[in-house]
């Protein structure tokens, strides 16, 4: 059973705590809704970070046979090898920042069918992956939600149009570095597969299923396992949040437990940032993927976290609030 965050008890205490802190009223902006939102979360006044685990679900999907990423499925494997020797974008800011890459072989080499033609899994199949991701919930209290998997963005521009009505024109972006035409292509791909498959919306399973990748409902699976566990997710990008739409469909109360770290350069992320209602922590025009955007975005959940508890307040400090300062009088004496 996933609880909602909504705890109005709660929420005055830490906001009278915030309110104390040595510092102007709500100057610490975004990172004291980020602390109020870990303290929900967590359910205690003193939330803390505590372990810090960046899962990199992979795999491989079917799909690249229509064209659609300029590079060859082989590099996910490649890819996969780069993150375990640590060469990788998101394994450098892992290690900055004191996160555990923790890297989940969803399907490398064994590829998902190619959804232009038949339904990327099962149901058994994507409810499975479902499970494998949740079990990974246990990994840390503070977890992000990183992928690798040619080819996963057009599965995630095809979620995006089947839960939104979203035109796939609007939704398909470049990817890993696709040109005018290849956009073009991938838009066609993702009309062919919304026209062959028909997904309802109101079955979230089955839309998972028809159009989306092992490491996509993974990330769904973990969302909710990490809600059930009352535990962090922070999302990357426009692939990780495409499970987000999935969740929405399935447990909507499981997104209360998510952080959605940046918003993607991708095309189409924008509109499913609206649709999920996010707000998003950065913008720095980033689409690699893998977790990086997730990596910092845990880093400013950390920041909150230790401003939260670390600060003096003003009692404890000895420092005036400003309302404690004596009026003046009109001959310029105080009383």
């Amino acid at each position: 059973m996933i609880t909602p965050v909504a705890n109005p008890e709660l929420e005055a205490r830490i906001r009278l705590r915030l309110a104390s802190l040595t510092k102007p009223p709500g100057s610490l902006g975004r990172l004291e809704e980020l602390a109020l939102q870990v303290g929900l979360i967590q359910a205690i006044d003193m939330p803390s970070v505590g372990r810090k685990a960046m899962l990199l679900f992979c795999a491989d999907h079917g799909i690249v046979e229509e064209g659609v990423s300029p590079y060859p499925a082989e590099v996910t494997g490649q890819m996969v090898a780069n993150f375990r020797a640590g060469g990788a974008a998101i394994t450098v800011l892992c290690r900055q920042y004191g996160i555990e890459p923790v890297i989940v072989d969803m399907g490398v080499g064994r590829p998902t069918r190619n959804f232009a033609r038949e339904p990327a899994m099962s149901r058994a199949d994507a409810g499975q992956a479902m499970e494998t991701g949740s079990a990974h919930a246990a990994d840390g209290e503070v977890l992000g939600a990183g992928e690798m998997g040619i080819g996963n963005s057009t599965a995630a521009a095809a979620l995006l149009c089947a839960f939104t009505g979203m035109h796939p024109q609007d939704a398909a972006g470049r990817g890993t570095g696709l040109n005018d035409a290849g956009v073009a292509r991938k838009a066609d791909v993702i009309a062919r597969a919304l026209t062959l498959h028909r997904p309802d919306p109101k079955d979230a399973l089955g839309v998972l299923a028809a159009l989306g990748g092992f490491e996509i409902a993974a990330i769904a699976g973990l969302i909710i396992g990490a809600a059930r566990s009352r535990r962090i997710v922070v999302l990357d990008g426009f692939i990780s949040c495409s499970a987000a739409l999935v969740v929405r469909a399935m447990e909507p109360a499981a997104l209360d437990y998510v952080v959605y770290s940046h918003r993607s350069a991708e095309r189409g992320h924008r509109r499913m940032l609206e649709a999920l209602g996010a707000r998003p922590l950065l913008d720095l025009d980033m689409r690699l993927g893998e977790g990086t955007g997730a990596a910092i975005g845990i880093s400013l959940t950390e920041s909150a976290i230790r401003l939260y508890r670390e600060m003096a307040t003003f009692s404890s400090a000895g420092v005036s609030t400003g309302a404690e300062t004596p009026a003046a009088s009109p001959s310029g004496a105080t009383h």
